[in-house]
């Protein structure tokens, strides 16, 4: 049985990023490109470029040519971290764009998630997080107001909200994460320049302080290509060790 020809075109592209002909943060040539190269329609190359896609070694591209990504990189979410020295870290160039920031009485859900009192008020905001200047991520989180007063000291737009609320000694101390495939709606399509009913991967989050009072409760909506997830599983009856759960 013959391969189809988009999936031919899909194992050399792979081979050109992991050969290094296509190294990363290089731009992908154009369908235009490809096309008179391999002498084939659009319809193979777009194929071949959208299983790329999927699998994360092409990223962004609205209205341009995608970056080529070799790795993924991975975001502990067993730390209460900053993202912004995360990516840092990771030899990546962080940014931010700040869509909302609003305080605002709290609805039963919210109230709920935050366990406070519906009508009390909260602060929210909805941020788009870049690496090197292509969007990863669309974060939506709410605090109570306890911790939105301080942080409306704060801009949004200029970097880490955990550096800040630590620096202002705000109280941190755990998180629970809940991890979940969703559709981008409107607004992710629009801020993070997909379609929509593009799949994201969700990760909800409530923050306690050393008390176990929660202080907020987050989303955050990663793109494919800018998240990848190792879990370590434990044997915690005999030794009572939680297991480990890293995010990206």
């Amino acid at each position: 049985m013959s391969i189809p020809l988009h999936q031919q075109l899909s194992s050399e592209f792979r081979a050109r990023i992991a050969s290094g002909q296509w190294p990363e943060g290089m731009r992908a040539p154009s369908e235009a490109e490809l096309c008179a190269e391999f002498g084939v329609s659009r319809g193979p190359v777009r194929q071949a470029m959208a299983s790329l896609r999927t699998d994360g070694l092409l990223v962004g591209g609205q209205g341009s040519r995608p970056l080529v990504r070799r790795n993924v990189p991975e975001h502990s979410a067993t730390v209460l971290g900053s993202f912004t020295a995360w990516a840092d870290g990771q030899g990546h160039r962080p940014g931010q764009r700040t869509l909302l920031q609003s305080r605002h009485p709290a609805d039963a859900e919210l109230a709920g998630r935050l366990d406070i009192a519906a009508g009390e008020p909260v602060l929210t905001i909805v941020r788009v997080r870049t690496l090197d200047d292509e969007p990863a991520l669309i974060e939506r989180m709410s605090f109570v107001w306890e911790v939105g007063q301080t942080l409306m000291e704060f801009d949004p737009d200029s970097g880490s909200i955990n550096r800040f609320m630590i620096d202002h000694g705000v109280d941190l101390y755990s998180s629970d994460h809940l991890l979940d495939a969703v559709a981008a709606g409107p607004e992710d399509a629009d801020a993070l320049g997909v379609d929509e009913g593009s799949p994201l991967l969700r990760v909800r989050r409530r923050t306690q302080d050393s008390v176990g009072r929660i202080i907020e409760s987050a989303e955050d909506r990663y793109l494919p290509g800018h998240c990848s997830i190792s879990i370590t599983n434990r044997l915690t009856a005999a030794s009572g060790r939680q297991g480990t759960m890293r995010l990206a």
